[in-house]
């Protein structure tokens, strides 16, 4: 499904280059759960925005479903993003002024789906997340773990393949991350969507059948869990 080949990325900062991604090499097989771990600054959400298409490497080849995307203009980039990719954050990034059904609703309206469809498609996933009663209410009338159940919903209406949550409980208790964890994991299962959390919790990334740790840059170590 996903194959980096000599993936770099730098940046500069006032004077000081740095350097965010070095000389990535990694395969990633449809309907896999990865974490990918390290600290603060070691590459890890720079390698989420380029496996996302939300950032350009300055070298190497990110191939998606066989397509290079580096030959890719930004339309097209953007529309293959939007199909097949989903994006949870520890902010949620939700629309203040839109309902959760609304949320949930923005990318199919903006992809051109018939009214009845989206209707549909949105009543199925608000009952999946155990938001029907919450259709209604706006972000700021939701809880920490309703919010990232309605950025779920958003992540999904589309049907993508690849689910990418950056910290995606950082901003929950430990009984609201373990209900999205749980709920992140269920997609992965029974759905076979191919899940890459992002994570500087140690017991979280265990979860994952395969963690992928960063250090400067690079991956320093790539394992499956026993």
């Amino acid at each position: 499904m996903i194959a980096l080949q000599g993936i770099t990325r730098h940046f500069q900062l006032g004077e000081q280059p740095v350097c965010a991604l070095e000389q990535i090499n990694l395969t990633i097989t449809s309907g896999e759960y990865i974490a990918v771990m390290g600290p603060s600054g070691s590459g890890k959400s720079t390698l989420l925005n380029v496996l996302g298409l939300l950032d350009r490497p300055d070298s190497g080849h990110y191939l998606l479903d066989g397509t290079d995307t580096a030959q890719l203009g930004e339309r097209e980039l953007a529309t293959l993003r939007s199909r097949r990719i989903g994006f949870v954050f520890q902010s949620f990034h939700l629309v203040p002024r839109l309902s959760a059904r609304e949320n949930i609703e923005l990318p199919l309206m903006l992809s051109g789906m018939a009214p009845a469809l989206r209707r549909q498609r949105v009543d199925a996933l608000l009952e999946g997340l155990a938001l029907s009663n919450r259709a209604g209410h706006k972000p700021a009338e939701l809880s920490g773990g309703q919010r990232q159940r309605v950025a779920i919903g958003r992540a999904m209406a589309m049907s993508p393949a690849l689910l990418l949550a950056d910290e995606p409980t950082g901003n929950l208790d430990s009984h609201s991350g373990e209900e999205v964890m749980a709920l992140l994991e269920t997609l992965n299962r029974q759905q076979g969507i191919t899940l890459i959390v992002v994570t500087h919790d140690e017991r979280l990334g265990a979860r994952a059948g395969r963690q992928i740790r960063m250090n400067d840059g690079r991956i320093v170590q790539d394992r499956s869990a026993p």
